[in-house]
């Protein structure tokens, strides 16, 4: 049976490098994030104990880290290096990850751009 299980982080906003135009590579600018993480919850919903689920707070740490330290110039880069981060966790069977750049270097009235992949175990 194929586990359908997911814990959903929705809007994580941090400052990070990422682009490839010159103001992108001097100055951090907002990148969103969103995070669909699947899991097998079941021994967690059964037994109502942290150790027995993904640490949402450790995720979001994780990711953290990741995102402010990593410097990419491609939001595909980042984003696959987001995903590497929580299959890092043998629990995970896989994870979508969103990344959105909250102020596009567009000229056109744009409210973001952004990738989402998808990445199983």
């Amino acid at each position: 049976m194929a586990t359908t299980d997911r814990i959903e982080l929705r809007g994580l906003v941090l400052s990070a490098i990422c682009g490839a135009l010159p103001e992108e590579r001097e100055r951090a600018q907002p990148l969103e994030l969103d995070l669909d993480v699947v899991a097998d919850l079941s021994v967690a919903g059964a037994s109502d104990e942290l150790p027995d689920t993904l640490d949402y707070g450790a995720i979001c740490a994780d990711v953290e880290r990741c995102v402010t330290t990593l410097e990419p110039v491609l939001l595909e880069r980042l984003a696959q290096a987001v995903a590497d981060v929580v299959l890092a966790d043998e629990r995970v069977v896989s994870v979508t990850v969103t990344v959105r750049k909250l102020r596009p270097p567009v000229p056109q009235v744009l409210a973001t751009s952004g990738v989402r992949i998808t990445r199983e175990r």
